[in-house]
């Protein structure tokens, strides 16, 4: 009698494993440019009229699972300035690489018609604000999504996290600050070599946490402090800086909070940015503003709290559709303008862009949710020899190990409605640390949507979990 009721156990387990193998169709392949034949990073791969989609990587390949009911459906890959491939979910063939063509509007074509419209980048811009609370979420929603969290320094990967998250906000109109909350469901990978002896994190900790203020790094010693209490230090500084519910609240979540105090984006907007058209290009059969992004006569100012994050310029493009003015794109960077902001990204981070950032959207019923997002940084970590004296040369590995360049991509798959769906998810405890470590769920990643690594990334990232292993053994 027990043999057989384990035999039942083992041919159920079969039984649902291979159900769940077989109840969703995988769709994989690299998208190129037909005319250069390089790939096409970024490019979007979704079922139409649905929120199930992925992007490509910086090789142009992309992997996507889309589960058996919507193999009827019409899958579609585009990007914008190529013209659309569009097929069945059932007939999609993972062997033939796809080629986008090159799709480019008339401009003088596009203009002639009755209609009244702005002509100029400045014009089209505050347009496309106007028409923010039109185009973005009006009601409660949660947004499933994938996280991947990397640093790194020019050699390899220090740190790596891969997080399923879950995202709640009220809607475009409330505060973000008091309105949205974010939770990390499962954790795939958690990898982190940084080392740690970052006596700038530690004095920036007992200056917040102990109100010491004339506190300094170089009167500290690294013999005299704990290792436990430099790791809470780290962590702390990791949430302050990198974590996710700031990335949401902050002015670099530049299209949603418009309406916060000193927005990047708010009433002064014009005064520290211009806005040219460039032209007007095409994306899934929809026409879109061009716009690219530069200076005015006022700085960028972050106002990071406790960090000198201020006195930049702008650069970037904006993407935005001719018909209703909803923003597909955003790619923004901020780069040190002021000599202060020069002076310090020069010799912290050897950089002069501080501040990456691309978002791009997808509409789903008439309104537009946040589908991708990049941001890049650097971060001092204060590992490493730091030259001292005027003409004292520092040697590359030690150069490397002083700052990393920090990454967070997310990706956005499942949008859900359901008041009470809603309500049951904001009874449970939310919990926004994406640093923290959580068993591994092989099941539940077995089914869900991740951003394809690029072949260098695999390489570091298995460079990484090998040097991991060792590390703790």
């Amino acid at each position: 009698m027990r043999v057989n009721y384990f035999k039942y156990l083992l041919t159920l387990s079969i039984f649902f494993f291979c159900f769940s193998a077989f109840s969703q169709k995988e769709i994989k392949n690299k998208i190129s440019d037909f005319g250069t034949m390089m790939p096409i990073e970024s490019a979007s791969i979704y079922v139409q009229n649905t929120t199930i989609g992925t992007v490509s990587n910086a090789d142009g390949k992309f992997v996507l699972l889309v589960p058996m009911q919507f193999q009827s459906d019409t899958l579609v890959i585009s990007s914008i300035g190529y013209k659309s491939f569009k097929t069945l979910v059932s007939e999609f063939d993972n062997t033939q690489e796809i080629y986008l063509d090159e799709d480019i509007a008339s401009l003088d074509e596009i203009l002639l018609v009755a209609e009244i419209r702005p002509k100029t980048g400045n014009d089209i811009v505050m347009k496309a604000l106007e028409k923010l609370s039109a185009n973005m979420p009006d009601m409660p929603y949660l947004q499933k999504g994938f996280l991947r969290h990397k640093e790194r320094n020019r050699r390899e990967f220090k740190w790596l996290v891969e997080s399923a998250i879950t995202v709640y906000d009220s809607s475009y109109m409330s505060s973000a600050a008091s309105n949205l909350k974010i939770n990390v469901d499962q954790v795939r990978k958690s990898y982190d070599l940084r080392d740690v002896d970052s006596l700038l994190t530690y004095t920036a900790y007992l200056k917040e946490k102990a109100n010491r203020g004339n506190l300094h790094a170089r009167n500290l010693r690294r013999d005299t402090i704990k290792t436990a209490n430099l790791v809470k230090a780290i962590k702390w500084n990791d949430t302050r800086i990198n974590g996710l519910q700031n990335l949401f609240e902050s002015k670099l979540n530049i299209l949603r909070n418009t309406n916060i105090t000193r927005a990047l984006f708010g009433e002064d907007i014009l005064d520290k940015h211009q806005f040219r058209l460039d032209t007007i290009l095409v994306d899934n059969d929809r026409k879109l503003y061009k716009i690219e992004i530069s200076e005015s006569h006022q700085f960028v100012n972050l106002e990071t709290k406790g960090i000198f994050n201020d006195g930049y310029h702008p650069k970037g493009w904006l993407y935005i559709y001719y018909d209703n003015y909803a923003i597909k794109k955003l790619e923004y960077n901020l780069v040190a303008a002021s000599n202060a902001q020069k002076s310090r990204s020069k010799t912290l981070f050897d950089t002069q862009i501080n501040h990456k950032l691309i978002m791009t959207f997808r509409e789903y019923q008439d309104k537009m949710y946040p589908n991708y997002i990049y941001y890049e940084t650097p971060k001092l970590v204060n590992v490493g020899y730091k030259p001292t004296k005027p003409g004292e040369v520092n040697d590359q590995e030690s150069t490397d190990e002083r700052f990393y360049y920090t990454v967070q991509e997310l990706l956005f798959t499942e949008i859900i409605h359901d008041p009470e769906t809603i309500e049951m998810a904001l009874k449970k405890p939310w919990d926004a640390d994406i640093f923290a470590v959580k068993p591994y769920n092989k099941e539940f990643w077995r089914n869900y949507n991740t951003l394809l690594e690029s072949e260098e990334d695999q390489k570091l990232i298995q460079d990484l979990t090998k040097r991991s292993s060792l590390y703790k053994d």
